[in-house]
């Protein structure tokens, strides 16, 4: 049993010889590390492994947080103004191309042959950054021509061409949908860097306060009256406390009058918008 080398020497492993010309370090004793590792299994390229040591901390100089931000935005924006909207799921990631605001210059078909020309070539370089694996499938821009549609697939093809995970693309539907497959090798990027919203739990959404009202109202009026109930107290969230004085307040009026009782609304803090609790006093 071995184990696999630690994440700078996997970095010099993985890509120092993509193209890297310089590497940067921040810390003595790890430029120290990875300069006897590069000397010992690829001489050539240790000179290249160089030690940061500007008043500037590494990130902030060459803006790698900005370039990290970037790659967990949901929308990637394309030169000539098209997008792409990256969904990841469980079971399959989708890449949505879009024109966004370019109209071209010609006619519809020269703009969205532009556009997923644009976007294949940069749908490659957001597999690698982002690390995403799996099936995935790709929503381009309906063509109507056969030899546009030939152009964009093989415009994908060349940008997956020096991926070190093998990709297989398995078709172009009529639609404009490609199914492709690449090798998972380790967690995403999202995975890494973040977790699931402890509001929606990943689903991406939460329901509104309205909604939530009418759930409220339904759940005061599934308990019924209680004889010995002096008053009810709704705790939630303040956007839901908010909407039933205002837009709600005439609906509750009824629901008190309904029940024989007061309702004093509370706002939590803590609670997410879609979290309500009813407590009879």
């Amino acid at each position: 049993m071995h184990e696999d080398l630690p994440l700078p020497l996997r970095i010099l492993r993985d890509e120092l010889s993509r193209g890297v010309v310089r590497v940067l370090v921040d810390c003595a004793a790890e430029q120290a590390r990875m300069s006897a590792f590069a000397t010992e299994f690829a001489p050539a390229t240790a000179a290249r492994i160089e030690l940061h040591g500007g008043p500037r901390p590494i990130f902030d100089l060459h803006g790698i947080e900005e370039e990290i931000a970037r790659a967990l935005e949901r929308q990637v924006p394309l030169k000539s103004g098209g997008h792409l909207v990256v969904d990841q799921r469980e079971a399959m990631t989708t890449i949505d191309v879009n024109t966004g605001g370019y109209v071209g210059h010609r006619n519809l078909e020269e703009t969205t042959f532009r556009t997923n020309l644009e976007a294949a070539a940069g749908i490659g370089r957001q597999l690698r950054l982002r690390n995403l694996g799996g099936i995935i499938i790709i929503d381009f821009i309906d063509m109507h021509d056969e030899s546009h549609r030939r152009q964009v697939l093989a415009a994908l093809e060349h940008s997956l061409a020096g991926d070190r995970a093998h990709s297989r693309i398995v078709s172009l539907s009529p639609l404009g949908l490609v199914e492709m497959t690449r090798k998972r090798t380790r967690e995403s990027l999202e995975h890494l860097l973040c977790e699931p919203c402890r509001s929606c739990a990943g689903r991406g959404f939460v329901r509104t306060p309205e909604t939530v009202c009418h759930e409220i109202f339904r759940e005061v009026l599934r308990q019924g009256p209680h004889p010995s109930a002096r008053e009810l107290l709704i705790l939630a969230h303040a956007d839901v406390i908010e909407r039933l004085l205002e837009a709600e307040a005439a609906a509750l009026g009824e629901l008190k009058a309904q029940l024989g009782v007061p309702i004093r609304l509370q706002v939590e803090g803590l609670y997410g918008v879609d979290q309500f609790d009813i407590v009879r006093a």
